[in-house]
């Protein structure tokens, strides 16, 4: 068995934990420490931050998640000052074996890995994610993170794309709205757009044309909050219909990927478990045309495990060195 430290940067938050590896497999992760990227100068002095915390130094190995291509000579951030030189690392960390991995790989390596306990089944068979094919993994967030896993029984591949970028198909006159507002504001409209937190408001304000109502000008933190309250009624609508527009994407992205399952995550998708069970995300899920039949087949989950981003980036270190 070998411990390693498992990291999740995002803009505003960088997390870290230790990880149990063996086999090829996390046998287990400890606490999270979660540290606003604000605090800190560097990822080097959160790092150290984190080594205090703890204790004790740190293991000599890391896997770490970026929100972000990780190709690149240099990794900067959308939503923090932080520059990472993947080939300066492994000395500033004073590691030995470093994983770079892009945080929604990262969230695939969770979907490999995690139990059947750490999913919940949203629609389609009740059974286990299958052991052989592609699963796709589709993550609303602040954006609409895509990957997809392909399994061929204990052995698996993860592929990270940018299949949140692909063109918005509205499929009702609603949805017609919210596509000709967007697009006074920007020349191509993807998926992105609406199928991710922010879009709230922009879903909101088509349905608020709709009816007449005045637009209110409210961020998309409080027209969540509000819609799942019950406080705005017109709040409440807009998440529906986020979510039949989520089943819509789901769909199609597991068309386009050849998929045999698919999983919904990120922290927006777990919030709002409870709504995509009562609301017509698998109707919008399964209304392909010509290939209803098939996917209704399909099983969609909803990853719950509390830190995929931490449990993927060790998991995806496994994978890397062969540990």
């Amino acid at each position: 068995m070998t411990q390693i430290v498992a990291v999740d940067i995002g803009g505003t938050h960088a997390r870290f934990a230790l990880a149990d590896v063996a086999d090829g497999q996390v046998l287990s992760l400890g606490e999270a420490v979660t540290l606003q990227t604000a605090d800190h100068a560097s990822f080097q002095t959160a790092w150290e931050a984190f080594a205090a915390q703890t204790g004790h130094s740190l293991p000599n190995s890391v896997g770490i998640a970026v929100a972000g291509p990780v190709d690149g000579d240099v990794i900067k951030f959308t939503n923090n000052p932080w520059v990472l030189q993947p080939t300066q690392l492994p000395a500033q960390l004073q590691v030995d074996a470093l994983s770079l991995v892009n945080d929604f790989g990262a969230v695939g390596h969770a979907v490999a890995q995690a139990g059947p306990e750490h999913f919940l089944h949203l629609c389609g068979p009740e059974t286990d994610l299958p052991s052989v094919g592609t699963i796709s993994v589709v993550g609303p967030g602040t954006g609409l993170g895509v990957s997809q896993v392909w399994r061929a029984g204990a052995d698996y591949h993860v592929v990270a794309t940018e299949g949140g970028h692909t063109d918005f198909a509205p499929l009702d006159a609603i949805e017609d709205e919210i596509l000709s507002q967007l697009r006074k504001r920007y020349r191509r409209v993807s998926v992105e757009r609406i199928v991710a937190g922010p879009g709230l408001v922009d879903i909101y304000q088509a349905l608020a044309r709709i009816e007449g109502r005045a637009v209110q000008q409210l961020d998309d933190k409080a027209l969540w909050t509000l819609g799942m309250s019950g406080e705005d009624s017109l709040a409440t609508a807009a998440i529906e219909r986020f979510c039949l527009s989520l089943g819509s994407v789901a769909g199609d992205i597991a068309l386009t990927h050849g998929a045999s399952a698919v999983v919904i995550a990120g922290g927006l998708g777990l919030r709002i478990k409870d709504i995509l069970l009562t609301s017509g995300f698998a109707e919008r899920f399964r209304a392909k045309g010509r290939f209803e039949a098939m996917m209704a087949r399909m099983p969609v989950k909803l990853i719950t495990h509390p830190q995929p981003g931490l449990f993927g980036a060790a998991a995806a270190f496994c994978k890397e060195h062969g540990i």
